[in-house]
């Protein structure tokens, strides 16, 4: 604990004060006044517990350059408790070495005579003769007078300091110059704090988050954002990373974005126990490197399909069955249902337009459960096709198109599915050419319910690809077909 010369705890700075000798007597005929309630020793504790309570070490001088205060930061430090040091005349002799006590001297009393703090580092000397490096902060203390009374020293171990400028300086380079979004979230689950990559990512500015409810910044994904800070704030940080989807607002329209988040717990140092304070969000936007993750796979997907049909097809001795099989590989994770269509009569020719074009159906999925293709059209009538129909517009341009129902309801919906003579739970068309030996030989459909996305561009490659073969299987068929005794 803190100590003076006098008592043995701490007193203010100056000189001693003198000792009372006795009970003050009244010159008055009332005889003896009662002692004066003493109002130093309850200060005189204050202080004490003040200084002790303090996480830094600190000692004070008098004019002189004696020792008058010395805390149980400084006694941990150095190991010279309060009693031992008070009243000592600097460090020399004890806490620093001989060599280097007149420097350290000097510069300690340099600040009673300086303005602001002066900060020095210096190698003091603990009580079992080991050396510490500590970071001193001197000021003055004056008097009533104006004049300096002595001065005060708190320090520290360097390496202490040291470590408490880098998280300083990290936690200022984590909210300004951080390549990834960083948020800290009270409580309340509300942005306390916003950096400016996380403010970009938002489309936000960094001050016009701060208290906002996280359901008024992210259009989608706010609720499992928030489950996952609730879970952080009961249990602690989960032990990896987590990928979020989320959808954020745009003048565009609603964007949607993929965040691998890691969470910390904030607690407070200064309390006996956890306090929790919020939540250290921290994100990076993996968007790009998600949808090409997927894209790969896809395309994995889509060639193990492409070469199972091709081992499967390769069996089968029809190649009108071939065929089927094709389709039956393709549908999987691609499409809800699918139509083959042949061309009635004669392949179809490049350029030429001589007949009109007609479709005959040569094998479809079942309409009402999934399964295997079921070749049909054995009667070989034309199938009624309005004009502009996408399958006769795929045969006309002998490319793929693509069509869709468009934002409308569920009734309109199915009534542009049957329009078109496709299962009523269609909404996404893409039509592919059946091309071989530099002939049309039919059309491919491949639909999508609902539930599913539109058909992009890397759909409708995949649909190409399905389509040559089973163009090669139809154009094999049909040469067997032709040949003689067959």
């Amino acid at each position: 604990m803190s100590a003076s010369r006098r008592s043995g705890t701490t007193d203010e700075l100056g000189p001693d004060e003198p000792e009372r000798s006795g009970p003050h007597r009244s010159d008055g005929p009332g005889g003896p006044d009662p002692d004066p309630p003493d109002e130093s020793g309850g200060s005189e504790d204050l202080l004490a517990a003040l200084l002790d309570g303090m996480d830094a070490a600190l000692c004070a001088f008098d004019a002189d350059g004696v020792v008058t205060h010395w805390n149980r930061e400084a006694e941990r430090i150095l190991g010279w408790s309060a009693a031992e040091a008070v009243g000592r005349h600097g460090f020399a002799g004890w806490a620093v070495r001989s060599a280097d006590a007149e420097e350290v001297q000097s510069r300690l009393m340099a600040a009673m005579h300086a303005s602001g703090r002066q900060v020095h580092e210096f190698a003091l000397v603990t009580k079992d003769g080991g050396r510490v490096l500590v970071r001193t902060q001197s000021a003055a203390v004056r008097g009533p007078d104006g004049k300096p009374a002595g001065l005060y020293c708190a320090f520290s171990e360097v390496h202490a300091q040291i470590d408490l400028e880098r998280s300083i300086a990290l936690s200022e380079a984590l909210f300004e110059d951080a390549s990834w979004g960083v948020v800290l979230v009270d409580a309340d689950l509300r942005p306390a704090v916003v950096n400016a990559h996380a403010a970009r990512a938002l489309g936000i500015g960094r001050t016009s988050a701060l208290g906002r409810p996280l359901g008024e910044l992210l259009a989608q994904g706010a609720e499992e954002l928030e489950s996952a800070l609730t879970h952080v704030l009961a249990e602690g940080a989960p032990p990896a990373p987590a990928e979020m989807w989320v959808a954020l607002r745009t003048p565009e329209g609603e964007k949607r974005r993929c965040w691998r988040s890691g969470f910390l717990r904030l607690a407070s140092p200064l309390a006996e126990e956890p306090v929790p304070l919020g939540v250290g969000w921290l994100f990076q936007d993996v968007t790009e490197a998600k949808h090409g993750e997927q894209e790969a796979s896809l395309l994995r997907f889509r060639t193990n399909q492409l070469h199972r049909a091709a081992r499967a097809a390769g069996e089968c001795e029809d190649p009108a069955e071939a065929a089927t099989v094709h389709l039956d590989f393709a549908l999987a994770g691609f499409a809800d249902h699918a139509l083959l269509d042949r061309m009635a009569g004669a392949p179809r020719a490049e350029g030429d337009d001589s007949a009109p074009v007609r479709l005959v159906r040569l094998a479809a999925t079942p309409a009402g459960a999934p399964g295997p293709s079921v070749l049909t059209g054995a009667a070989g009538l034309p199938l009624r096709y309005e004009p502009g129909h996408p399958a006769l517009q795929c045969v006309a341009r002998a490319g793929t198109v693509r069509a869709d129902a468009g934002s409308v309801s569920a009734e309109r919906a199915r009534e542009w599915a049957r329009d078109r003579q496709w299962p009523e739970d269609a909404v996404h068309a893409l039509c592919a050419v059946l091309r071989s030996r530099g002939r049309t030989l039919g059309v491919v459909t491949f639909l999508r319910g609902s539930g599913r996305s539109r058909f992009e561009r890397s759909d409708a490659a995949y649909a190409e690809d399905v389509a040559a073969r089973i163009g090669a299987a139809l154009d094999l068929a049909e040469a067997v077909r032709e040949e003689p005794g067959k």
